[in-house]
C-alpha cells in the first residue's frame, strides 16, 4: 500500500463502533473516514466519502448489511467490504458471498488479526477467518452450478492447488508465501492465474469451484 487506506466503519452498537475507531486510529496505514450506525447510513456515507474499505455489521435495524453491501457494490464498486458477524455459524454469510463482499471476520478477532485481514483486502485479496472457512466453502460448494462457475478447460498446476488449499484454510497471501517457502509476490501471482482458470471472482468461489469439480480434495473442518 502506498498512501493510508480509508475505512468507513458500519455497525449499529456504538461502543464497539467507538472500540473499533480506537483500535484502527493506532495503525498508520489505515484512516478511518466516517461511521454509520445502520445500512442506510453507511450507503450514503459510502457516496459521499468513497472509502477504500467499509467494515459493515450483518444484524442492524432497519436495513441491515447484506442489503446495504448490495447497493454499495452498486454505487461506488471500487469500495471493498468487509462483513462482521458475531459467529461463525450465521447463515447470511454465503448470501454476503453472493453479493460481492471481499472479506468475512468475527466480532471477537484479535487487533492483529483484524489488521492482517484489513492489509490483506487493501492488496487485493479476500480474507476469510479460518473459523468460518469451512463453513462458508461448504454452502458455496453446493452452489457452484448457481454461479455460473463452469468446469475449467486449464487444469491447475500441482503448486496451484497447493496455494489453493491454503486459501481454502483461511490464509492469506503473506501466510501461504511463508507455508510453501514461496515470495509473496509469486503467492500473488499463482492467485490471479487460479482465478483466471477458474472464472472466480475470489478465492472462496475458487477454491468452491475447484472442491466441486474435484480439482482439490481438502476441505477445512467445519
Amino acid at each position: 500500500m502506498s498512501s493510508e487506506v480509508r475505512v468507513l466503519l458500519v455497525d449499529d452498537q456504538i461502543l464497539f463502533r467507538k472500540a473499533l475507531c480506537s483500535v484502527l486510529a493506532d495503525w498508520d496505514e489505515l484512516q478511518v473516514v466516517g461511521e454509520a450506525a445502520n445500512g442506510a447510513e453507511a450507503v450514503a456515507k459510502a457516496a459521499e466519502l468513497r472509502p477504500d474499505i467499509v467494515l459493515m455489521d450483518i444484524h442492524m435495524p432497519g436495513m441491515n448489511g447484506l442489503d446495504a453491501t448490495r447497493l454499495i457494490r452498486r454505487d461506488v464498486p471500487e469500495a471493498r467490504i468487509v462483513m462482521l458477524t458475531v459467529s461463525e455459524q450465521d447463515d447470511h454469510l454465503f448470501e454476503a458471498i453472493r453479493i460481492g463482499a471481499q472479506g468475512y471476520l468475527l466480532k471477537n478477532v484479535t487487533a492483529e488479526v483484524l489488521r492482517e485481514m484489513l492489509t490483506a483486502v487493501a492488496r487485493g485479496e479476500t480474507p476469510i477467518s479460518p473459523l468460518m472457512a469451512g463453513k462458508i466453502l461448504n454452502e458455496l460448494v453446493q452452489h457452484v452450478p448457481f454461479m455460473n462457475l463452469p468446469r475449467p478447460e486449464e487444469e491447475l498446476t500441482p503448486r496451484e492447488k497447493e496455494v489453493l488449499v491454503l486459501a481454502a484454510e483461511g490464509l492469506d497471501n503473506g501466510m501461504i508465501a511463508e507455508r510453501l517457502c514461496l515470495a509473496p509476490g509469486t503467492v500473488k501471482r499463482h492467485m490471479h492465474n487460479i482465478l483466471a482458470k477458474l472464472h472466480a471472482r475470489s478465492r472462496a468461489e475458487a477454491a468452491a469451484c475447484a472442491l466441486h469439480y474435484g480439482l482439490i480434495s481438502t476441505i477445512p473442518e467445519t
